[in-house]
C-alpha cells in the first residue's frame, strides 16, 4: 500500500511540473508573437534630422528663380526629402535673416542662390559656424566654406551670345551692354565672356550700365541709352528680364537694334519664335535647382562632391 501512496505522489508532482513548463512556453505559441513585424517602406532620408533642407534664393520676382525653385522642390519630393524654400527679394539682409531662421529651424544643408557673390558671405560663415553644410546655385560665394557650387557657365554662356553677335554684325559695329547686379558672379563672368568674344572685331561696346537683372530698369536704362546713343546695332542684356525691358524701350523708339539675352525663359523664348528677340542663352534652372538637392543628399550621404557642377548651355534663335 505505502508502494502505491509513493507511486501516486511521484506521479502528481511530475504531472504539475509538467504543466508548469507547458505554461511558461505558452507566449511563444501566441499568434502576436510569431507574426513578423511589418518592413519599413518609407526611404531612409525621409527622417526629418537628416533629410530636412532649406533654399535661400534671392529673388522670386524673376521667373529664373521661380523655375530653379520649382526645381528642386520637384527633386526633394522625388527623394522624400523636406525643403524649405524662402524669398530674400534682392535684400542682402533679409537673406542673412532668411539662412538664420533655417539654422534655428535646424536645416542639414542649405541652398542658397547669392543676391549679391560678396554680401552673401556673412550668411554662409553664420552656417559654416553652425557646420551646415552650404552649396550655392547660380551665383556664387566670393568667400566663405562653401562645398559645391551648381550653376551654368556664364564665361562660356557670355562667350557663346558675343560669338553670336559679332556673327550677325559680320565682325563691325556698335553694341550697348546691359549688366546684371553689380558684385554678382553671374554679372561678372557673362560679362567677361562676352567681351572676350568681341576681341579681335571691330565691334565696339558703346554704352554699358548695371539694369539689376530687372525688366523695368531694363527698359528705363535702355531709354535713356537710346537717347544718348546715335548708332547701336546690337544690344546683349546679362538675363532675359532687362533684354525684354530693352526690347520695350527699342520698339517704342522705331529703330532696328538686335537683342541678345540670357537664360532662356518662357518669355524670351516665345520672343525669339516670334522673331523680336534675336537670341537667349539657354540655361536650365530647374536642373540646377534638382541637381541643388542631389547633391546635398550626396552630402548627408558622406560623398565626396566636386567643387564645381557645371550645366549645359545653348544658344536658342529662330528657326
Amino acid at each position: 500500500m505505502k508502494k502505491i501512496l509513493a507511486l501516486l505522489l511521484i506521479m502528481l508532482l511530475a504531472f504539475t511540473a509538467l504543466a508548469g513548463c507547458a505554461k511558461e512556453a505558452a507566449p511563444v505559441a501566441t499568434p502576436e508573437a510569431t507574426t513578423p513585424a511589418p518592413e519599413a517602406t518609407a526611404p531612409e532620408s525621409t527622417d526629418p534630422a537628416v533629410a530636412k533642407i532649406g533654399l535661400v534664393v534671392s529673388t522670386l520676382d524673376n521667373p529664373f528663380f521661380v523655375t530653379l525653385k520649382e526645381g528642386a522642390e520637384a527633386k526633394a519630393k522625388a527623394l522624400g526629402m523636406e525643403i524649405i524654400v524662402l524669398d530674400s527679394q534682392n535684400d542682402p539682409a533679409k537673406e542673412l535673416s532668411n539662412v538664420e531662421d533655417l539654422l534655428t529651424q535646424e536645416v542639414s544643408v542649405i541652398l542658397i542662390n547669392p543676391t549679391d557673390s560678396d554680401a552673401v558671405v556673412n550668411a554662409i560663415k553664420a552656417a559654416n559656424a553652425k557646420s551646415i553644410p552650404v552649396i550655392t546655385l547660380d551665383r556664387g560665394a566670393n568667400a566663405g566654406e562653401v562645398v559645391t557650387h551648381i550653376a551654368s557657365d556664364n564665361v562660356a554662356g557670355g562667350k557663346m551670345a558675343g560669338e553670336y553677335v559679332v556673327s550677325q554684325l559680320n565682325g563691325t559695329g556698335k553694341v550697348v551692354e546691359l549688366e546684371g547686379i553689380a558684385g554678382t558672379s553671374a554679372a561678372r563672368d557673362r560679362g567677361l565672356g562676352f567681351n572676350t568674344a568681341l576681341e579681335g572685331s571691330s565691334v565696339e561696346v558703346v554704352a554699358k550700365q548695371v539694369a539689376d537683372f530687372d525688366r523695368t530698369k531694363g527698359l528705363s536704362v535702355m531709354e535713356n541709352i537710346l537717347q544718348a546713343q546715335p548708332e547701336i546695332n546690337a544690344v546683349f542684356a546679362h538675363n532675359d528680364e532687362m533684354a525684354l525691358g530693352a526690347l520695350k524701350a527699342i520698339q517704342a523708339s522705331g529703330r532696328d537694334i538686335m537683342v541678345v539675352g540670357f537664360d532662356a525663359t518662357d518669355d524670351a523664348v516665345k520672343a525669339v519664335e516670334e522673331g523680336t528677340l534675336a537670341a537667349t542663352v539657354a540655361q536650365q534652372p530647374d536642373m540646377i535647382g534638382g541637381l541643388g538637392v542631389e547633391y546635398a543628399q550626396k552630402v548627408l550621404n558622406g560623398e565626396t562632391v566636386d567643387a564645381f557642377v557645371p550645366v549645359d548651355l545653348k544658344l536658342i534663335m529662330k528657326n
